[in-house]
């Protein structure tokens, strides 16, 4: 299943200027990736290492450290792995920036990536992995949509066999499907502290418990429609 578009109408503005420009930063960002990589493939390794996050070099307090619980939202590796990101952050983002305006959602969005980190720092202590990719953040959004439209509806491309179809699927299931997929791994990876992984499920799963955070990014409106069960 791929989420394509939220199809819920804005309350406060049609135009989701924080969204668009954390999309636009992260392009920018992969664009540089792909000269460094033009330039000198091993480079890439070298600032993947450098600005992504590493949890035992983390609790180690060593080389950059906190630094790069900010930066390792930034980085990703590859173009797919950028537009599935930045599709989902479109998808869910543009709502949850509408109810607390741009610059609070700029900092729930910074606090859910950090707050994503943290988990998976604590959850794989001993990994040497370098963690990369805004996920964290996303899944923390995609925690305060479910927290503040449970039942808004997401167009969504879902293949029967060869066959497309675009059904409207409501948030509570397809958000919660792919928060159900990221357990079973991330047990394993907490049983397995030295199991090799390509995806940071504690990562997803520290994003999402963050959404939780968004009650106190709300705009003063938005809240008191949110606390008196009014329509958001």
């Amino acid at each position: 299943m791929l989420p394509l578009n939220d199809i819920e109408p804005n309350r406060f503005t049609s135009w989701p200027f924080m969204t668009l420009t954390i999309i636009t930063l992260n392009v920018i960002v992969m664009g540089f990736e792909n000269l460094v990589i033009v330039r000198d493939a091993s480079q890439f390794q070298r600032l993947v290492y450098e600005f992504g996050s590493i949890p035992v070099v983390t609790l180690q307090q060593a080389g950059s450290g906190a630094i790069s619980s900010v930066t390792y939202m930034f980085l990703h590796g590859g173009i797919w792995h950028l537009l599935g990101n930045m599709l989902a952050l479109w998808v869910y983002g543009r709502r949850v920036e509408d109810m607390c305006g741009p610059w609070r959602f700029l900092l729930f969005y910074l606090l859910c990536g950090l707050f994503a980190n943290l988990i998976n720092i604590l959850a794989t202590a001993q990994s040497t992995i370098p963690v990369i990719g805004a996920s964290g953040a996303i899944y923390g959004v995609m925690g305060a949509y479910l927290l503040l439209f449970p039942r808004g509806r997401i167009r969504t491309l879902v293949l029967l066999g060869v066959l497309p179809v675009f059904p409207k699927i409501r948030a509570y299931w397809l958000i919660l499907y792919f928060l159900v997929l990221n357990i079973p791994p991330a047990l394993n990876m907490l049983v397995y502290q030295n199991a090799s992984y390509e995806i940071a499920h504690w990562t997803h799963l520290g994003g999402f418990l963050a959404g939780i955070f968004v009650l106190l990014f709300l705009s003063p409106e938005a809240f008191h429609r949110y606390r008196n069960d009014l329509p958001l």
